[in-house]
Protein backbone atom coordinates (compact mmCIF):
# COMPACT_ATOMS: atom_id res chain seq x y z
CA UNK A 1 0.00 0.00 0.00
CA UNK A 2 2.78 2.37 0.93
CA UNK A 3 4.61 1.66 -2.33
CA UNK A 4 1.43 2.23 -4.31
CA UNK A 5 0.85 5.55 -2.54
CA UNK A 6 4.39 6.69 -3.28
CA UNK A 7 3.99 5.71 -6.94
CA UNK A 8 0.77 7.69 -7.07
CA UNK A 9 2.43 10.80 -5.64
CA UNK A 10 5.31 10.46 -8.10
CA UNK A 11 2.98 10.14 -11.08
CA UNK A 12 1.05 13.19 -9.90
CA UNK A 13 4.20 15.26 -9.53
CA UNK A 14 5.38 14.25 -12.98
CA UNK A 15 1.99 15.10 -14.47
CA UNK A 16 1.98 18.53 -12.77
CA UNK A 17 5.51 19.26 -13.99
CA UNK A 18 4.60 18.18 -17.51
CA UNK A 19 1.56 20.46 -17.42
CA UNK A 20 3.65 23.48 -16.38
CA UNK A 21 6.31 22.72 -18.99
CA UNK A 22 3.61 22.43 -21.62
CA UNK A 23 2.12 25.75 -20.57
CA UNK A 24 5.52 27.47 -20.71
CA UNK A 25 6.29 26.04 -24.14
CA UNK A 26 2.86 27.14 -25.35
CA UNK A 27 3.45 30.69 -24.09
CA UNK A 28 6.92 30.84 -25.67
CA UNK A 29 5.54 29.57 -28.95
CA UNK A 30 2.78 32.15 -28.81
CA UNK A 31 5.32 34.90 -28.14
CA UNK A 32 7.52 33.67 -30.97
CA UNK A 33 4.55 33.57 -33.31
CA UNK A 34 3.71 37.14 -32.30
CA UNK A 35 7.25 38.24 -33.12
CA UNK A 36 7.49 36.40 -36.43
CA UNK A 37 7.54 38.63 -39.49
CA UNK A 38 5.66 37.78 -42.59
CA UNK A 39 7.77 36.73 -45.54
CA UNK A 40 7.23 40.08 -47.23
CA UNK A 41 8.13 42.02 -44.04
CA UNK A 42 11.31 40.02 -43.47
CA UNK A 43 12.36 40.45 -47.10
CA UNK A 44 11.67 44.17 -46.94
CA UNK A 45 13.65 44.64 -43.72
CA UNK A 46 16.66 42.81 -45.14
CA UNK A 47 16.65 44.90 -48.34
CA UNK A 48 16.38 48.33 -46.71
CA UNK A 49 19.73 50.23 -46.74
CA UNK A 50 18.56 52.74 -44.13
CA UNK A 51 17.88 52.22 -40.44
CA UNK A 52 14.67 50.17 -40.10
CA UNK A 53 12.55 49.33 -37.05
CA UNK A 54 9.31 47.35 -36.67
CA UNK A 55 7.04 47.92 -33.66
CA UNK A 56 4.26 45.68 -32.37
CA UNK A 57 0.79 46.87 -31.39
CA UNK A 58 2.05 47.89 -27.92
CA UNK A 59 4.92 49.99 -29.30
CA UNK A 60 7.67 47.53 -28.42
CA UNK A 61 10.49 46.97 -30.90
CA UNK A 62 10.25 43.45 -32.32
CA UNK A 63 12.81 43.85 -35.10
CA UNK A 64 15.53 46.37 -36.00
CA UNK A 65 18.42 46.21 -38.43
CA UNK A 66 22.08 46.99 -37.84
CA UNK A 67 21.82 50.62 -38.95
CA UNK A 68 19.16 51.30 -36.34
CA UNK A 69 21.45 49.93 -33.65
CA UNK A 70 24.42 51.90 -34.95
CA UNK A 71 22.41 55.11 -34.69
CA UNK A 72 21.20 54.16 -31.17
CA UNK A 73 17.59 54.52 -32.26
CA UNK A 74 16.53 51.60 -30.04
CA UNK A 75 17.07 51.38 -26.28
CA UNK A 76 15.88 48.36 -24.24
CA UNK A 77 13.41 47.27 -26.95
CA UNK A 78 11.83 50.73 -27.03
CA UNK A 79 12.30 53.74 -29.28
CA UNK A 80 15.06 55.93 -27.87
CA UNK A 81 13.75 59.29 -29.12
CA UNK A 82 10.44 60.88 -28.07
CA UNK A 83 10.26 62.71 -31.41
CA UNK A 84 9.95 59.39 -33.25
CA UNK A 85 7.47 58.06 -30.66
CA UNK A 86 5.29 61.12 -31.33
CA UNK A 87 5.25 60.31 -35.04
CA UNK A 88 4.09 56.77 -34.22
CA UNK A 89 1.30 58.13 -32.01
CA UNK A 90 0.10 60.41 -34.81
CA UNK A 91 0.14 57.47 -37.21
CA UNK A 92 -2.05 55.38 -34.91
CA UNK A 93 -4.45 58.28 -34.37
CA UNK A 94 -4.78 59.41 -37.98
CA UNK A 95 -4.14 56.10 -39.73
CA UNK A 96 -1.87 57.62 -42.39
CA UNK A 97 1.89 57.50 -42.92
CA UNK A 98 4.04 60.23 -41.41
CA UNK A 99 7.32 61.81 -42.62
CA UNK A 100 9.56 64.41 -41.01
CA UNK A 101 13.13 65.72 -40.92
CA UNK A 102 14.47 65.49 -37.38
CA UNK A 103 17.59 66.38 -35.43
CA UNK A 104 18.37 63.59 -32.96
CA UNK A 105 21.09 62.94 -30.43
CA UNK A 106 23.49 60.13 -31.36
CA UNK A 107 23.28 58.64 -27.88
CA UNK A 108 21.39 58.91 -24.61
CA UNK A 109 23.49 61.83 -23.37
CA UNK A 110 22.35 65.36 -24.20
CA UNK A 111 26.00 66.18 -24.92
CA UNK A 112 26.33 63.52 -27.60
CA UNK A 113 26.67 64.48 -31.25
CA UNK A 114 23.69 65.16 -33.48
CA UNK A 115 22.16 63.20 -36.33
CA UNK A 116 20.22 64.90 -39.09
CA UNK A 117 17.73 62.32 -40.34
CA UNK A 118 14.66 61.89 -42.50
CA UNK A 119 12.11 59.68 -40.72
CA UNK A 120 9.17 57.87 -42.34
CA UNK A 121 6.54 55.94 -40.36
CA UNK A 122 4.09 53.55 -42.11
CA UNK A 123 1.44 51.04 -40.92
CA UNK A 124 1.83 47.28 -41.37
CA UNK A 125 -0.52 44.33 -40.77
CA UNK A 126 -1.55 43.35 -37.21
CA UNK A 127 -1.21 46.96 -35.98
CA UNK A 128 2.53 46.87 -36.49
CA UNK A 129 4.46 49.96 -37.52
CA UNK A 130 7.48 50.30 -39.83
CA UNK A 131 9.97 53.10 -39.15
CA UNK A 132 12.61 54.04 -41.73
CA UNK A 133 15.37 56.49 -40.83
CA UNK A 134 17.70 57.91 -43.50
CA UNK A 135 20.88 59.58 -42.32
CA UNK A 136 21.41 63.00 -43.91
CA UNK A 137 24.13 64.18 -41.55
CA UNK A 138 26.93 64.18 -44.14
CA UNK A 139 24.93 66.20 -46.67
CA UNK A 140 23.82 68.63 -43.96
CA UNK A 141 27.37 69.10 -42.73
CA UNK A 142 28.59 69.71 -46.28
CA UNK A 143 26.02 72.47 -46.68
CA UNK A 144 27.01 73.95 -43.31
CA UNK A 145 30.69 73.76 -44.23
CA UNK A 146 30.03 75.62 -47.47
CA UNK A 147 28.08 78.33 -45.66
CA UNK A 148 30.77 78.63 -43.00
CA UNK A 149 33.47 78.78 -45.67
CA UNK A 150 31.76 81.68 -47.46
CA UNK A 151 31.14 83.47 -44.16
CA UNK A 152 34.72 82.96 -43.01
CA UNK A 153 36.16 84.13 -46.32
CA UNK A 154 34.02 87.25 -46.17
CA UNK A 155 35.26 87.98 -42.65
CA UNK A 156 38.91 87.14 -43.32
CA UNK A 157 39.06 89.27 -46.47
CA UNK A 158 37.34 92.21 -44.80
CA UNK A 159 40.00 92.40 -42.09
CA UNK A 160 43.07 93.20 -44.25
CA UNK A 161 41.01 95.18 -46.78
CA UNK A 162 39.54 97.30 -43.99
CA UNK A 163 42.97 97.79 -42.45
CA UNK A 164 44.43 98.92 -45.79
CA UNK A 165 41.61 101.37 -46.27
CA UNK A 166 42.06 102.81 -42.78
CA UNK A 167 45.83 103.07 -43.16
CA UNK A 168 45.51 104.81 -46.52
CA UNK A 169 43.12 107.32 -45.01
CA UNK A 170 45.47 107.91 -42.08
CA UNK A 171 48.46 108.46 -44.36
CA UNK A 172 46.52 111.04 -46.37
CA UNK A 173 46.02 112.98 -43.15
CA UNK A 174 49.70 112.76 -42.16
CA UNK A 175 51.43 113.97 -45.31
CA UNK A 176 53.43 116.51 -43.31
CA UNK A 177 54.67 113.86 -40.82
CA UNK A 178 57.34 111.75 -42.56
CA UNK A 179 57.83 109.40 -39.60
CA UNK A 180 54.11 108.64 -39.37
CA UNK A 181 53.90 108.09 -43.12
CA UNK A 182 56.82 105.65 -42.99
CA UNK A 183 55.30 103.77 -40.05
CA UNK A 184 51.85 103.48 -41.63
CA UNK A 185 53.34 102.57 -44.99
CA UNK A 186 55.15 99.65 -43.38
CA UNK A 187 51.87 98.49 -41.85
CA UNK A 188 50.19 98.78 -45.24
CA UNK A 189 52.87 96.58 -46.79
CA UNK A 190 52.33 93.96 -44.09
CA UNK A 191 48.55 93.98 -44.57
CA UNK A 192 48.94 93.83 -48.36
CA UNK A 193 51.29 90.84 -48.01
CA UNK A 194 48.84 89.13 -45.66
CA UNK A 195 45.99 89.74 -48.09
CA UNK A 196 48.02 88.36 -50.99
CA UNK A 197 48.90 85.25 -48.96
CA UNK A 198 45.28 84.75 -47.96
CA UNK A 199 44.01 85.03 -51.53
CA UNK A 200 46.69 82.63 -52.79
CA UNK A 201 45.88 80.07 -50.09
CA UNK A 202 42.16 80.29 -50.89
CA UNK A 203 43.02 79.62 -54.54
CA UNK A 204 45.28 76.70 -53.55
CA UNK A 205 42.61 75.20 -51.31
CA UNK A 206 39.93 75.54 -53.97
CA UNK A 207 42.17 73.80 -56.49
CA UNK A 208 42.90 70.98 -54.04
CA UNK A 209 39.20 70.33 -53.52
CA UNK A 210 38.63 69.61 -57.17
CA UNK A 211 38.26 65.89 -57.97
CA UNK A 212 41.13 66.02 -60.48
CA UNK A 213 43.59 67.87 -58.25
CA UNK A 214 46.29 65.26 -58.85
CA UNK A 215 45.73 63.51 -62.18
CA UNK A 216 49.32 63.08 -63.41
CA UNK A 217 51.59 62.17 -60.48
CA UNK A 218 55.30 62.04 -61.20
CA UNK A 219 58.32 60.62 -59.40
CA UNK A 220 59.30 63.16 -56.74
CA UNK A 221 62.62 63.32 -54.91
CA UNK A 222 61.86 63.92 -51.23
CA UNK A 223 65.30 65.48 -50.62
CA UNK A 224 64.51 68.16 -53.19
CA UNK A 225 61.14 68.88 -51.57
CA UNK A 226 62.74 69.36 -48.14
CA UNK A 227 65.52 71.56 -49.53
CA UNK A 228 63.08 73.84 -51.37
CA UNK A 229 60.69 74.09 -48.41
CA UNK A 230 63.54 75.03 -46.04
CA UNK A 231 64.81 77.67 -48.46
CA UNK A 232 61.36 79.27 -48.61
CA UNK A 233 61.08 79.72 -44.84
CA UNK A 234 64.72 80.47 -43.99
CA UNK A 235 64.36 84.26 -44.04
CA UNK A 236 61.28 84.13 -41.79
CA UNK A 237 63.05 81.79 -39.35
CA UNK A 238 66.10 84.06 -39.14
CA UNK A 239 63.93 87.12 -38.53
CA UNK A 240 62.29 85.36 -35.58
CA UNK A 241 65.50 83.91 -34.19
CA UNK A 242 64.48 80.29 -34.86
CA UNK A 243 67.10 77.73 -35.88
CA UNK A 244 66.26 75.23 -38.63
CA UNK A 245 67.61 71.68 -38.33
CA UNK A 246 67.46 68.92 -40.94
CA UNK A 247 67.98 65.20 -40.49
CA UNK A 248 66.80 61.67 -41.28
CA UNK A 249 67.06 59.39 -44.28
CA UNK A 250 68.00 60.54 -47.76
CA UNK A 251 67.33 59.25 -51.25
CA UNK A 252 63.60 58.54 -50.73
CA UNK A 253 60.98 59.06 -53.43
CA UNK A 254 57.22 59.30 -53.76
CA UNK A 255 54.76 59.72 -56.60
CA UNK A 256 52.93 63.03 -56.67
CA UNK A 257 53.19 66.73 -57.44
CA UNK A 258 56.50 68.24 -56.34
CA UNK A 259 55.09 71.75 -56.06
CA UNK A 260 52.18 70.65 -53.87
CA UNK A 261 54.38 68.54 -51.61
CA UNK A 262 56.78 71.45 -51.22
CA UNK A 263 53.84 73.66 -50.27
CA UNK A 264 52.72 71.13 -47.65
CA UNK A 265 56.15 70.89 -46.00
CA UNK A 266 56.63 74.65 -46.20
CA UNK A 267 53.25 75.23 -44.51
CA UNK A 268 54.21 72.86 -41.68
CA UNK A 269 57.55 74.64 -41.25
CA UNK A 270 55.93 78.05 -41.43
CA UNK A 271 53.38 77.06 -38.79
CA UNK A 272 56.12 75.72 -36.51
CA UNK A 273 58.23 78.87 -36.88
CA UNK A 274 55.32 81.20 -36.15
CA UNK A 275 54.48 79.43 -32.88
CA UNK A 276 58.06 78.93 -31.65
CA UNK A 277 59.82 81.34 -29.28
CA UNK A 278 62.99 83.09 -30.34
CA UNK A 279 66.12 81.10 -29.62
CA UNK A 280 64.37 77.73 -30.09
CA UNK A 281 64.70 75.31 -32.96
CA UNK A 282 62.46 73.72 -35.59
CA UNK A 283 63.58 70.45 -37.09
CA UNK A 284 62.43 68.43 -40.09
CA UNK A 285 63.21 64.74 -40.24
CA UNK A 286 62.51 62.10 -42.89
CA UNK A 287 62.02 58.38 -42.32
CA UNK A 288 60.73 55.44 -44.35
CA UNK A 289 58.62 52.93 -42.43
CA UNK A 290 56.23 50.20 -43.57
CA UNK A 291 56.09 51.48 -47.13
CA UNK A 292 55.40 55.08 -46.13
CA UNK A 293 57.61 58.18 -46.17
CA UNK A 294 57.17 60.15 -42.96
CA UNK A 295 58.21 63.83 -42.98
CA UNK A 296 58.05 65.12 -39.41
CA UNK A 297 58.26 68.80 -38.48
CA UNK A 298 59.04 69.26 -34.78
CA UNK A 299 58.90 72.53 -32.85
CA UNK A 300 59.51 73.61 -29.25
CA UNK A 301 56.58 76.00 -29.22
CA UNK A 302 53.55 76.54 -27.03
CA UNK A 303 51.87 73.25 -27.94
CA UNK A 304 48.20 72.57 -28.63
CA UNK A 305 45.55 71.52 -26.09
CA UNK A 306 43.99 68.10 -26.69
CA UNK A 307 40.49 69.52 -27.25
CA UNK A 308 41.80 71.67 -30.13
CA UNK A 309 43.92 69.03 -31.88
CA UNK A 310 41.03 67.58 -33.90
CA UNK A 311 40.10 71.02 -35.23
CA UNK A 312 43.46 72.51 -36.23
CA UNK A 313 43.09 71.13 -39.77
CA UNK A 314 39.75 72.90 -40.28
CA UNK A 315 39.66 75.89 -42.59
CA UNK A 316 40.19 79.20 -40.77
CA UNK A 317 40.33 77.51 -37.36
CA UNK A 318 42.84 79.11 -35.02
CA UNK A 319 43.73 77.92 -31.52
CA UNK A 320 44.66 81.50 -30.60
CA UNK A 321 43.10 83.99 -33.02
CA UNK A 322 44.90 87.02 -31.64
CA UNK A 323 48.31 85.32 -31.83
CA UNK A 324 47.62 84.05 -35.35
CA UNK A 325 46.82 87.54 -36.59
CA UNK A 326 49.88 88.93 -34.83
CA UNK A 327 52.10 86.34 -36.52
CA UNK A 328 50.40 86.73 -39.90
CA UNK A 329 48.67 83.35 -40.01
CA UNK A 330 45.63 82.88 -42.24
CA UNK A 331 44.14 79.75 -40.66
CA UNK A 332 44.33 77.88 -44.00
CA UNK A 333 47.85 76.43 -43.97
CA UNK A 334 47.10 73.19 -42.11
CA UNK A 335 43.88 72.63 -44.05
CA UNK A 336 45.91 72.82 -47.26
CA UNK A 337 48.39 70.27 -45.84
CA UNK A 338 45.54 67.91 -45.02
CA UNK A 339 44.16 68.08 -48.57
CA UNK A 340 47.59 67.65 -50.17
CA UNK A 341 48.26 64.58 -48.03
CA UNK A 342 44.88 63.08 -48.93
CA UNK A 343 45.42 63.72 -52.65
CA UNK A 344 48.72 61.84 -52.41
CA UNK A 345 47.12 58.84 -50.73
CA UNK A 346 48.44 59.76 -47.31
CA UNK A 347 47.59 61.73 -44.20
CA UNK A 348 48.95 64.29 -41.77
CA UNK A 349 49.13 63.44 -38.06
CA UNK A 350 49.69 65.52 -34.95
CA UNK A 351 51.30 64.95 -31.58
CA UNK A 352 51.31 67.87 -29.17
CA UNK A 353 51.38 68.78 -25.48
CA UNK A 354 50.91 72.29 -24.09
CA UNK A 355 54.30 73.69 -23.15
CA UNK A 356 56.18 70.83 -24.85
CA UNK A 357 55.76 71.71 -28.52
CA UNK A 358 54.17 69.91 -31.46
CA UNK A 359 55.09 67.36 -34.11
CA UNK A 360 53.22 67.38 -37.42
CA UNK A 361 53.98 64.39 -39.65
CA UNK A 362 53.20 64.22 -43.35
CA UNK A 363 52.80 60.55 -44.33
CA UNK A 364 52.97 59.64 -48.05
CA UNK A 365 53.25 56.21 -49.77
CA UNK A 366 56.86 55.43 -50.67
CA UNK A 367 58.16 54.47 -54.09
CA UNK A 368 60.26 51.43 -53.21
CA UNK A 369 61.50 50.75 -56.75
CA UNK A 370 62.64 53.35 -59.22
CA UNK A 371 61.73 53.00 -62.85
CA UNK A 372 63.98 50.67 -64.84
CA UNK A 373 65.41 53.64 -66.75
CA UNK A 374 66.46 55.19 -63.44
CA UNK A 375 68.34 52.05 -62.37
CA UNK A 376 69.91 50.99 -65.66
CA UNK A 377 73.59 52.13 -66.01
CA UNK A 378 74.54 54.14 -69.06
CA UNK A 379 75.91 51.92 -71.83
CA UNK A 380 79.56 52.61 -72.76
CA UNK A 381 80.09 54.51 -75.96
CA UNK A 382 81.87 53.02 -78.97
CA UNK A 383 82.72 49.46 -79.95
Amino acid sequence: MIIAALLGLLVGAVATLAFHLSERERREEAEDEGDDLSEDEARMLAAVPDAAIILDAQGDVIRSNTRALQFHLVLSDRLAHPEVEEMVRELRLEGVSQSADLKLHRGPSDRSGMLYVSVSVAPLASERVLILVRDQTAARRLDETRRDFVANISHELKTPVGALSLLAETISECTDEPEAVARFSAQMRREAARLATLVQEIIDLSRLQEPDALVNPELVDVDGVITEALDRVRVEAESRGVTLVRGGEEGLAVYGDESLLTTAVRNLLDNAIRYSPGGSGVSVGVKAKEGMVRIAVVDQGIGIAEESQERVFERFYRVDGARSRATGGTGLGLSIVKHIAADHGGEVTLWSRPGRGSTFTLVIPQVTERREADRRPTAPQGG
